[in-house]
């Protein structure tokens, strides 16, 4: 098999590289620690370290050679010289891109691109070669480490790109050059560095920018913001526009759904072709995600047909909705994990699908939640606003955690039985102490509220994984 790079290939690449001998890289990283035998280390200056300090222990670790700014005693190993190791990075994801044939597709939207990115690298990856970004690898280092990691012999690339602040979308689609792109939805996510949902729907359509010769773009008809995502498209040369959702205008229209705690029926049209299948993950909004996904692999010529018969395949991952079911007492609990991130959107998406989970036996359904962040000065306003649908989804007991919560919790009727502490780690054992078999159990909350400490309380207070 050859090698993802070859020393002359990333001399070519890089500009002013100056390359100690020779070497050939099979991965490209930038994280020491998860250094693989055979891989190119970038080393970044972080926020608060720099990556010039692990080159000798990348090196330990079976790096084949290291891209580097400045001397490094004793590195051990070839070391790339540049200027510059991020504008470095960034060419050689351009010169992967370059070089690459493979039909490729770009994923944003304030909520689901990562589950909506999973989904298509699953379903096309049982077609053809398939590469895709890792985990949220969907940043200015994300992003240029996903297309310097593809693979010569891919047919299709599938790149997530996300934001926070105005500005950071279009360089890295630029850097994609997509043949098709698709926006999941826009939301009150990082509003309160955006200002508003319309500066957020802008941002999130500069997705369109720079796009490979006939470009598709994949939007929500059932937004209030697609005739001005879809206007910013064409100012970007993007003219063949495919809708998605439950609108008659849509493209990929929903017809009908049956939703259910382990997943859901669909049945759908896509471009008038009716089409049925199974669907693994819980929820409307992964029937939706389900839907954009399934219009990004028509766009991209790939079998629609044998794509949604891997969608019953398709679950959530840990932190984004994953099911576990764990030994509890002399029975078990299930635990809905969504401890990864949280908005408005998603917080009553996770809701509903707590609504329609069944507890077993005399079980009931709890409910954690943490603080939903980057919402500006509106923050408790969206918390609170969050009270009915805590009360549509049968939740017998509530635990809230973070001061944005508190608003919430003030906003629930004084007899709901609902604790309220300031952090993670002060709920934790409360969650834990007030479990008992047969127990459905939701935790949600921004990554910056850090409810993985709820989610391992639960797991430490279980007899382990159960079976079946």
């Amino acid at each position: 098999m050859s090698a993802l790079w070859k020393s002359a290939e990333v001399a070519s690449a890089l500009c002013h590289a100056a390359i100690s001998a020779p070497f050939e890289a099979n991965g490209v990283t930038f994280d020491s620690r998860a250094v693989g035998k055979g891989d190119l280390f970038f080393a970044l200056a972080g926020e608060s370290t720099d990556g010039h300090r692990f080159v000798p222990d990348a090196f330990a670790r079976g790096a084949a050679a290291a891209v580097v700014s400045q001397n490094v005693e004793a590195a051990g190993g070839p070391l790339v010289r540049v200027p510059d190791t991020m504008m470095a990075l960034v060419q050689l994801g351009r010169a992967g891109r370059r070089r690459s044939r493979a039909r490729i597709a770009s994923v944003s939207g304030s909520v689901g691109k990562t589950s909506t990115k999973d989904a298509l690298r699953a379903m096309l990856a049982a077609q053809a070669p398939t590469s895709a970004s890792a985990a949220s690898f969907n940043n200015h280092v994300g992003v240029p480490i996903s297309l310097a990691r593809l693979p010569r012999d891919a047919r299709y690339g599938v790149f997530e790109i996300g934001m926070n602040h105005a500005g950071e979308i279009e360089p890295l689609a630029r850097q994609v050059e997509a043949h098709v792109g698709v926006i999941t939805t826009v939301g009150p996510v990082h509003i309160g560095y955006m200002g508003s949902e319309e500066a957020i729907a802008d941002e999130k359509a500069c997705l369109f920018a720079g796009m490979a010769p006939d470009p598709v773009a994949v939007l929500n008809r059932d937004s209030r913001h697609y005739e001005r995502m879809a206007g910013r498209a064409r100012r970007f040369g993007v003219s063949h526009m495919i809708g998605f959702g439950r609108s008659e205008h849509a493209d990929a229209r929903l017809v009908s759904c049956s939703l259910q705690d382990s997943g859901s029926d669909v049945v759908a049209l896509i471009h008038g072709r009716r089409i049925e299948y199974r669907l693994g993950a819980a929820g409307e909004h992964w029937v939706l995600n389900s839907l954009a996904a399934l219009a990004v692999i028509e766009a991209l010529g790939a079998d629609v047909d044998r794509a949604a018969a891997i969608l019953g395949d398709v679950g959530a991952s840990p932190g984004r909705g994953a099911r576990r079911r764990l030994k509890f007492g002399n029975g078990t609990i299930e635990l809905l994990d969504e401890s990864y991130n949280a908005n408005p959107v998603s917080m009553r998406a996770m809701l509903a699908v707590l609504a329609r989970t069944q507890p077993l036996g005399n079980g009931r359904r709890v409910l954690v939640m943490g603080d939903m962040r980057e919402l500006g000065n509106d923050a408790d306003r969206y918390h609170a606003e969050l009270a009915d649908a805590v009360a549509g989804s049968g939740a017998a007991q509530v635990f809230l955690c973070g001061p944005h919560m508190g608003a919430l919790f003030r906003a629930l009727p004084s007899s709901s039985p609902v604790l309220h502490r300031p952090d993670s780690a002060g709920i934790s054992g409360d969650v834990a102490a007030a479990l008992r078999p047969g127990d459905v159990v939701a935790v949600k909350g921004s990554l910056a509220s850090k409810m993985k400490v709820v989610v391992d309380a639960i797991v430490a207070a279980s007899g382990g994984e159960a079976e079946g």
